[in-house]
């Protein structure tokens, strides 16, 4: 009956499940309880709320780093998994950095569509992404 399951063999629905009990573990070390919504509430997948009971983040579950205009000014964080790390970053903080360094502004990606991705994080973004890390 328990036999680990292949990731790769998953449908996207339960890809994201999966994705969503692995963050919501890592989270709990830090003192969050987190909360699945049903729908996308605000641009948010899950609540995550910490044991103080004051602070809670909304958040967005990613397959890799993610600037999205849609995600833009609504207190939202970022969560995506890269190498069996989790990374878990302000939306708007990130987006502001990556385009006062000119990472995305200029590029067709961002200018036309309003969203930049990547597969994996660049080695230029890479120092500034660790202070994400959990």
């Amino acid at each position: 009956m328990f036999q680990r399951i292949q990731y790769e063999q998953l449908n996207s629905r339960q890809k994201e499940n999966f994705n969503f009990q692995k963050v919501a573990a890592e989270l709990a070390d830090y003192g969050f309880n987190c909360m699945w919504l049903n729908d996308d509430w605000q641009g948010a997948d899950f609540i995550a709320c910490h044991i103080d009971g004051n602070n809670f983040i909304k958040v967005q579950l990613k397959g890799r780093l993610t600037i999205d205009k849609k995600y833009s000014e609504k207190d939202i964080y970022i969560a995506f998994n890269q190498n069996g790390k989790w990374y878990i970053y302000p939306h708007d903080a990130l987006r502001d950095k990556l385009l006062s360094d000119g990472r995305m502004a200029g590029t067709r990606s961002w200018d036309e569509n309003c969203v930049f991705s990547w597969p994996n994080i660049p080695k230029h973004i890479l120092e500034h992404m660790e202070q994400y890390a959990i």
